[in-house]
């Protein structure tokens, strides 16, 4: 690159700038709070991971390991890889922590960047975000429609209408192979019409062809046996206790006895949440069972569930949050200054967002940027005020200006409970 060449972000990565930061705050609020009334607890988990994790755990047939990883050796020669999903690295830990020696399930939820290098489109990006949530330790149907619960209380919250819950379940390794030689024997005799890729995995990974995208191959997938009608007995049992379970919490759902999900390691439950707003994928989020996904990477028995939501193409379809400020407070004079900074700091520890200029400006300048930066009041603060203890509060929606005393400008505020002003007794005097 010249010198003094512009420097831009990487193709299909991108910066996330207000005001739309906000509205993933917001959503990751919510989150949060949804997981912790549900007992979850918070996992972070490193960006890179041995490559081995994700071959072995998602599956080396699958399109994420086949295509989409970025991969490289280090200088210990090492193959590392930036994670293209968070499912393999939270069971990783999970065995590598021996949390399966502590009491009861384990509830963990995670939120971060994930990588996979996919053609960048309307809300799929090489690095994107996922918000996700696991519970390992029991192969209870219980489970799964709690977690189900969960995820539709989040929706819920996030005020979100319009998706469909598809459900289905893909079998055991008991049951599965069976299936896989019918499935085998149906794909030869369609093999020559389906896309490449689909040709490949006909020999290669024959359930992925069920998950085939490409339009022209569904009326072909549709033909092909369903795997349902090979569940053995303690799986057909456990779907329909599901179902029973989802029926009681009046949760609705569609069977999609085609639904196997991109990835290796599900058994049984699969499950996925689409909505219309995203086009033709209309994917936003899924998730599964995958029971012996702990044993595959070397750990103990270890059932569990989750899901992960494409954050990305989540805010695609909540839309905008207000992100208006609902104080500025505009000073005229030194002395002025010097009370609005107080009367900011005391409001800002009370958890009120306050904008405070920091050079002088004249009123209808400072009136002009408030109207700007979207601010619903805007308090005026000179000598006249300082001496009269009393401030003019103008609503800037309706143009209309009050007089107001300190203990009014906080009860409307921040509401009649004081809070405690930060203490700075840790930092060092100068």
């Amino acid at each position: 690159m010249n010198r003094g060449q512009t420097i831009r972000a990487i193709k299909g990565m991108r910066d996330i700038l207000p005001p739309e930061s906000a509205l993933w705050e917001h959503i990751e609020q919510v989150a949060r709070s949804v997981f912790r009334a549900y007992a979850y607890q918070e996992i972070r988990t490193p960006l890179l991971e041995a490559t081995d994790l994700f071959a072995r755990g998602v599956g080396q047939e699958t399109d994420i390991v086949t295509k989409e990883m970025y991969t490289f050796d280090d200088r210990d020669r090492q193959s590392l890889t930036l994670r293209p999903e968070a499912t393999a690295s939270v069971v990783r830990a999970y065995i590598e922590h021996r949390l399966h020696e502590q009491p009861g399930v384990k509830k963990l939820y995670y939120m971060g960047p994930m990588f996979r290098r996919e053609r960048p489109q309307k809300g799929r990006y090489r690095q994107f975000y996922q918000i996700g949530a696991e519970a390992i330790g029991s192969e209870s149907p219980r489970v799964d429609a709690e977690i189900l619960e969960m995820l539709l209380v989040l929706l819920g919250r996030l005020r979100l209408t319009g998706f469909t819950l598809y459900l289905n379940s893909v079998g055991c390794t008991g049951c599965r192979p069976q299936y896989l030689v019918t499935l085998r024997q149906e794909l030869a005799k369609v093999r020559d019409r389906l896309c490449p890729d689909c040709q490949r995995r006909s020999e290669t990974n024959p359930l992925r062809v069920l998950d085939c995208k490409v339009a022209a191959d569904q009326p072909i997938i549709d033909q092909l046996p369903a795997l349902s009608g090979s569940l053995c007995a303690a799986c057909r049992e456990h779907f329909e206790q599901l179902q029973g379970y989802l029926k009681d919490r009046s949760i609705p759902f569609q069977l999609q006895p085609r639904m196997v999900r991109g990835l290796d390691y599900y058994t049984r439950t699969t499950f996925e949440i689409t909505h219309g707003a995203l086009g033709a994928q209309n994917a936003l989020l899924g998730g599964g069972r995958y029971d012996g996904l702990s044993e595959a990477l070397g750990g103990p028995p270890a059932p569990g569930i989750g899901f992960s939501i494409g954050e990305d193409r989540f805010a695609l379809t909540i839309g905008a949050v207000p992100n208006d400020l609902p104080l500025y407070i505009a000073w005229m004079g030194e002395s002025a200054y010097r009370h609005a900074a107080e009367m900011a700091r005391e409001l800002r520890a009370q958890n009120v967002m306050v904008e405070l200029p920091s050079d002088p400006v004249k009123l209808k300048k400072a009136l002009e940027l408030a109207s700007r930066l979207k601010a619903r009041s805007v308090l005026i603060i000179g000598d006249k005020e300082l001496a009269e203890g009393r401030y003019p509060l103008r609503d800037m929606a309706r143009g209309e200006q009050r007089i107001v005393t300190k203990p009014e400008l906080f009860q409307q505020f921040a509401g009649p409970a004081p809070a405690p002003l930060p203490s700075f007794a840790g930092a060092k005097p100068s």
